[in-house]
């Protein structure tokens, strides 16, 4: 090849990565300016600026978090109070407003969590944007949090949501920076633990896991050293019953129209079924996470193939099973799945669009449920379980489709003759490396 045909060459390479780049810019600006609108409008609705129908999320900010803030900076953890059940992390987003000491505290909570969203969308639309990438990401993040109405700045999990994605966006580059993420993560709010379920294995499982066991240990040190009760969280949902919007609750909605003598009942920070048979749902309920556990294992074990998008795909299907046998499933917990689900749909070569697409649906429903419908929830008519009925459906939908695409792309199948094993093996590789590197390019 002559130097005039390299020059060529490489002048042409150039203009496709422009035109590419230019496409991607102007692709962009969708997603841009839709998150623009729908957190204006997210803002007016937890500011009280626009008043939505149903009930009123903001008074956990402006009652609860506002009264724990005052305890904390008292020097203690809120130990005489049952709806207190966080890990001693919480506290850090608990305290947070006072980074704005400039705004009252419900107002700073807010635009904190504005810019915790700010965060995670600018990071998902610039991965999103690299060769090889999609912005789909970008888009589940616009649409799934937008979908979920004001709950999801009323509640701390936004933030924690922000650690678990600039972890697993920072995965495979930097293991030990995934594992003091994930560590400090689950002493905000425990399920952070679960981002470390794919990571490869060996070195980077050596060097995640032991960074995030050193982190939480540091960080709880620190913490049960400035406050006492930093471990009380440990007990506090000991006596909880089935909350009215868990999967297990369905059973008693149903059982009230055939005589069921139970209660609903505002407890432990929310509303509750107590009553005959309660505590068996609910020991039915851990049955099923520990189940969920040991498939966890077993897929660990069996596991032989870990591409790029195997760190996401494993870290999405383990939060959503946890979420799904939970004895609790309280709305705010879709902003978890949704910042999971987005951060699969940025490597193309995901297998998680279906469990994505039935997220951002159940996100939809969730916000028809809580807070629009929430007194047709509590009182088990037909609308109200109906509702339950689609949202828990579609998540179980998706947890059953995750499962099963995780297991397929990375556990084998039946060996296969000589020849077609020597030409799976050698494809597989090369998958392997390509999206490793599409990773690293990250």
């Amino acid at each position: 090849m002559t130097v005039e045909d390299t020059t060529r060459s490489r002048v042409g390479a150039a203009a496709r990565v422009a035109r590419v780049a230019g496409g991607t810019g102007s692709r962009a600006a969708w997603p841009v300016t839709v998150w623009l609108l729908t957190r204006t409008v997210l803002m007016l609705c937890v500011l009280r600026i626009l008043v939505t129908p149903g009930a009123d999320v903001t008074p956990d900010v402006s009652v609860t978090y506002q009264g724990w803030y005052d305890v904390l900076r008292a020097g203690t953890f809120p130990r005489s109070d049952v709806t207190w059940q966080y890990p001693p992390g919480a506290a850090f987003a608990i305290l947070s407003p006072a980074l704005l000491p400039f705004l009252g505290y419900a107002t700073a909570f807010f635009t904190l969590c504005l810019l915790c969203d700010a965060l995670v969308f600018g990071l998902l639309l610039h991965a999103g944007r690299r060769p090889g990438r999609s912005i789909r990401g970008a888009w589940v993040w616009v649409a799934g949090v937008a979908l979920l109405g004001p709950t999801g700045y009323a509640r701390y999990d936004v933030m924690v949501t922000a650690v678990a994605v600039c972890a697993l966006l920072v995965g495979l580059r930097r293991p030990q920076l995934l594992g003091a993420l994930a560590g400090f993560g689950a002493l905000l709010k425990v399920w952070p633990v679960l981002l470390l379920i794919g990571t490869p294995r060996g070195r980077a499982t050596r060097l995640s896991w032991s960074a995030a066991v050193a982190t939480a240990l540091a960080l709880l040190a620190m913490v049960s050293a400035a406050l006492p009760g930093a471990l009380d969280f440990l007990t506090a949902q000991r006596d909880r019953g089935t909350e009215v919007e868990s999967l297990g609750a369905l059973v008693f909605h149903v059982a009230r129209h055939l005589g069921w003598d139970g209660a609903v009942m505002f407890s432990y920070g929310s509303v509750e079924f107590r009553g005959p048979y309660v505590p068996l749902v609910s020991a039915l309920a851990l049955v099923l996470s520990v189940a969920a556990f040991g498939w966890l294992l077993v897929w660990r074990v069996k596991a032989t193939t870990f591409t790029a998008s195997t760190l996401c795909d494993a870290a999405f299907v383990a939060v959503l099973l946890f979420t799904v046998t939970s004895r609790v499933i309280s709305p705010q917990y879709m902003i978890w799945l949704v910042g999971l689900a987005a951060v699969c749909l940025l490597l193309r070569s995901s297998p998680m669009t279906l469990p994505a697409v039935l997220v951002v649906a159940a996100s939809a429903v969730t916000v028809l449920e809580f807070p629009l419908f929430f007194s047709n929830v509590t009182a088990s008519d037909w609308l109200g379980v109906s509702l339950l009925v689609v949202r828990n459906g579609l998540l179980v939908a998706a947890t059953l489709s995750a499962c099963g695409r995780l297991w397929r792309r990375t556990v084998p199948g039946p060996r296969p003759r000589e020849g077609q094993k020597v030409a799976g093996a050698a494809g597989s590789e090369e998958e392997s490396k390509e999206d490793t590197y599409r990773l690293l390019g990250s």
